[in-house]
């Protein structure tokens, strides 16, 4: 009984002077008629039989007002199910057809993440942490793909993995630009072959998969997007079915094109309408989104293949919950669940691939195997980087904290 019915309620029945006179007139009338002599229980029978209707519906009422003023309870799914199911639930068995150990390979990026203030061997290579930790919190493993080691040690480990990371950064030429097209050339093979092969292009991912699809690496514009939150603007008529943004519910959509909900940090990228006059590139890809310059120019941020698995973002998916350096990265609620979403549709179509190399030889190569390097004292560029070199990087002191003051800008991406 609701506490405020027994507040309510008085301690003894009560009951209406003119049932109460009514009652005793007709135990009265049947004394007098009766040749047997009443008793005092029979009295109190007549007595009881009215409070207790009275009561039995005070009870209902009060029951009813609960249901309908009360939240409605919610119960565990144990507590709402039939009386035929099952009362151990069994768990349904994995698809087969699905890889539930997914490793994702990112390829390094020249230098140290730093400008060489961490380390300057000519032959180093980094990742930002920032981006395997994008990757593992979607459900994968992480293979570092080391841009200049020999070409087939690099491509044994591509042989290891279920999909590919370009990461952001500068450089558009030599050895690294070779590098990429290489991978994405054999990436495209494998998946032209039947072999379900991811690709997120990210950054300066995105801008030299464009060199290599539009066959022009003097297609890319300049824009002046370095350090900026902004939002994303949805292509009209555009099907979302089987794309990046498949799974966002539909309110962080809108507030998508609304709020500043993701982070630029580029100078180079393509106009829809560049990007539509060639060719190859409106063949290949499709364009989902635009965004808006400080100048007020417009770019394309994001593409998906047509016929590939293959997305590339002109902004940071990773940074929102993994970066801290810059001071325009959006940490909102919202902003977290765009990079959750994002990795979890890589990874959902990594998954789904069918490579299932030897554990022995996953277990050699992952990115356990290396430190991070932690570099954020100087509250600029990327909080942590994962330095692959010869020569071994010099560890984080105190003196390293005061070459980050006074030196340089820190590298892009």
């Amino acid at each position: 009984m609701p506490s405020h019915f027994l507040s309510n309620s008085p301690s003894t029945p009560t009951t209406k002077t003119s049932d109460l006179q009514n009652d005793t007139a007709v135990s009265l009338t049947s004394t007098s008629s009766s040749s047997s002599s009443s008793t005092a229980p029979d009295m109190w029978t007549y007595l009881w039989i009215p409070f207790l209707m009275s009561l039995s519906k005070e009870l209902t009422l009060a029951r009813a007002a609960t249901a309908t003023t009360s939240s409605p309870s919610i119960l565990p799914p144990s507590q709402l199910a039939d009386d035929d199911s099952p009362s151990v639930p069994r768990c349904s068995a994995p698809d087969i057809k699905l890889n539930y150990r997914p490793v994702i390979g990112i390829l390094t990026h020249p230098g140290d993440g730093a400008s060489g203030r961490l380390n300057n061997a000519t032959n180093a290579s980094y990742i930002a942490a920032s981006y395997v930790k994008f990757v593992e919190s979607a459900g994968a493993r992480v293979i570092p793909l080391i841009y200049n080691e020999p070409r087939e040690i690099l491509f044994e480990k591509l042989n290891l993995v279920n999909g590919v990371l370009f990461t952001g950064g500068w450089a558009k030429t030599g050895l690294y630009f070779d590098t990429v097209k290489a991978i994405f050339k054999e990436i495209l093979a494998k998946n032209d072959a039947g072999f379900h092969f991811p690709v997120y292009a990210i950054c300066l991912g995105f801008e030299i998969l464009t060199m290599i699809i539009s066959e022009d690496n003097q297609i890319l514009e300049t824009f002046n997007a370095a350090d900026q939150a902004s939002t994303l603007q949805f292509m009209n008529n555009i099907n979302i079915k089987g794309t990046v943004f498949r799974r966002f519910p539909p309110d962080l959509l809108k507030r998508l094109s609304t709020d500043c909900l993701v982070m630029q940090n580029h100078r180079y990228g393509i106009s829809p309408q560049r990007f539509q006059e060639n060719e190859h590139l409106s063949s290949f890809f499709e364009i989902l989104t635009t965004s808006t310059d400080e100048d007020n120019q417009v770019y394309v941020s994001t593409v998906q293949a047509c016929g590939y698995p293959v997305t590339a973002f002109q902004w940071h998916p990773e940074k929102n919950a993994f970066e801290w350096g810059l001071s325009m990265i959006p940490h909102s609620e919202d902003a977290i669940q765009v990079t959750q979403h994002i990795a979890n549709f890589f990874v959902s179509e990594a998954r789904k691939s069918l490579n299932r190399p030897s554990s022995r030889k996953v277990l050699a190569n992952l990115i356990y195997n290396y430190s991070p390097t932690y570099c954020g004292k100087a509250g600029k560029g990327y909080d942590e980087v994962y330095i692959f070199s010869e020569q071994k990087a010099p560890k984080y002191t105190r003196d390293t904290e005061n070459i980050f003051k006074y030196k340089g800008s820190f590298e892009r991406g």
